[in-house]
């Protein structure tokens, strides 16, 4: 080796010392290990933010939050089982739908400083009168007695708001629609299957692993009720009869095979499911969104009878192997179950009668009941009032209970408006998703509709609603709807 170094040395005309040092530092260049620590963490904290610009992972962050929906995997922080039992939020809720929510708004925020030279395609759809109604929520724990239990109620229905924004501002396409619905139908038809199990397996009540089941079992042992891993059984019957709605809605679009049989199979598990909640408030809402849903058809397509027929044979066949125990639920003796709603009605009057403006706080209802009770409750059923419209009013006032309203009925009128706008795809899941809220409001009157399950499910509908009005308003008045279905 030296001896090439001295011929190469003459031949350039350099000295062979000189390059045999070269050549020593060449070699040690080539031995030494690179730097590859700092690469590494360099990448490590860069892999989060490049994640975030990628599609697919938003994809995937929505997928989970509208999974979450129906198997509400997360914890309460600061848990009080004496703030549950009474009917009030008892906790403090983070769950894979909160983590979903860091995601996906760290990447909505990532794309806007990449894209802030340029000016957006379109506007960012807030939702003014939720936005008062948020208001008037944080705004009640000046009045409440326990503003731990407002805080509560205020994180939730902040992320929640956070759902229903993300839903109207970044589904922009029938693509990202039909993305969402997959899922929806997905998630509903799992819960379903679970539940089924459940009802005929008669599980106990417990946690398993990260789910927590609930199963309630009826003190004559006539029935068990199951709500899943959704909540409890009205909570888990409000949610199915939403997603039921959906699964008609796209029997009737020109979607792709995988979306019908999917709904095909939703509708058949699902009201099987429905019946095991043995929620007769979620039973009447299912039935006012089909009558709905088949008579807007009908005044739009003619006479043709296959909706209702085929809807109706479904409610038949799942409701034979259980008429005993329906027919029991609707008309024997419920051990004042629909009575004891009365009183906790007049409760509710009387403390709005104390409280109009501000109300007495979100979720303080439990909290301050005890100072309005009446002689009826010695032996009768003390709960939080089951009619979300008195709950809002009582707590945040009549200003917050306008503004609930406006919300609601803003969110129809956004769906009925995408009905007449006459797309084969987009209209008929408005159709759906608008008939499925009808009944919905109508359940409220009959029930808390507090929890993270029922609003989150709500409001992500009500977001879809906005969502389509925006791709119809953008899309051109001569689109072929059909053109873009595969």
């Amino acid at each position: 080796m030296t001896q090439v170094i001295e011929e190469l040395g003459h031949q350039q005309g350099g000295s062979p010392d000189v390059l045999r040092r070269s050549f020593c530092d060449a070699r040690i260049a080539i031995r030494r290990p690179p730097e590859s620590g700092l690469s590494w963490l360099v990448l490590a904290l860069l892999s989060p933010y490049l994640a975030l610009r990628v599609g697919h992972v938003q994809k995937v962050l929505f997928a989970i939050l509208i999974l979450d929906i129906p198997f509400q995997l997360g914890t309460h922080l600061f848990y009080r089982d004496a703030d549950a039992v009474s009917g009030a939020l008892a906790g403090l809720s983070i769950s894979a739908t909160t983590v979903a929510l860091f995601g996906l708004y760290a990447s909505w925020f990532i794309r806007a400083l990449e894209n802030r030279s340029h000016k957006s395609s379109s506007s960012t759809r807030f939702n003014l009168p939720l936005l008062f109604y948020l208001g008037f929520v944080a705004i009640s724990l000046l009045a409440a007695r326990d503003v731990r239990l407002s805080s509560f109620e205020l994180f939730l229905l902040l992320q929640m708001y956070l759902v229903f924004l993300y839903a109207a501002n970044f589904v922009r396409s029938r693509e990202d629609l039909l993305f969402v619905v997959f899922f929806l139908l997905l998630g509903c038809l799992m819960e379903s299957l679970v539940m089924i199990a459940l009802g005929f397996a008669s599980v106990p009540s417990g946690l398993w692993g990260p789910l927590h089941i609930r199963v309630d079992t009826q003190v004559n042992g006539e029935f068990t009720r199951v709500g899943g891993t959704v909540g409890s059984p009205n909570e888990a019957g409000a949610y199915l009869s939403l997603m039921l709605s959906l699964a008609i809605g796209v029997l009737f679009t020109p979607a792709g095979r995988k979306y019908k049989l999917l709904a095909a199979a939703v509708l058949a598990f699902g009201s099987a499911a429905l019946i095991f909640t043995f929620s007769r408030g979620a039973w009447i809402s299912l039935v006012i969104a089909m009558v709905l849903f088949c008579l807007s058809l009908w005044r739009r397509n003619g006479s043709s009878l296959k909706a209702p027929v085929a809807f109706f044979a479904i409610l038949l066949l799942s409701y034979l192997p259980f008429h005993n125990a329906i027919k029991t639920r609707l008309f024997a003796d419920d051990n004042g179950s629909a009575e004891s709603r009365i009183p906790l009605m007049n409760l509710a009057f009387r403390i709005i009668a104390d409280n109009p403006i501000l109300g007495v706080g979100s979720n303080n209802f439990s909290a301050v009941m005890d100072g309005y009770l009446t002689p009826e409750f010695r032996q009768g059923f003390l709960y939080t009032v089951h009619n979300k419209y008195l709950l809002v009013w009582a707590e945040i006032g009549f200003a917050g209970l306008l503004a609930y309203l406006a919300f609601l009925f803003g969110a129809l009128q956004k769906g009925w408006a995408c009905w007449r706008q006459n797309d084969r795809l987009l209209s008929t899941l408005a159709l759906g998703l608008t008939a499925a809220m009808v009944g919905n409001i109508v359940h409220q009157g009959v029930d808390i509709f507090h929890d993270r399950a029922v609003t989150q499910s709500l409001w992500l509908v009500a977001g879809l609603l906005f969502a389509i009005h925006g791709i119809l308003r953008a899309q051109p008045a001569s689109f072929d709807t059909l053109s873009s279905i595969t």
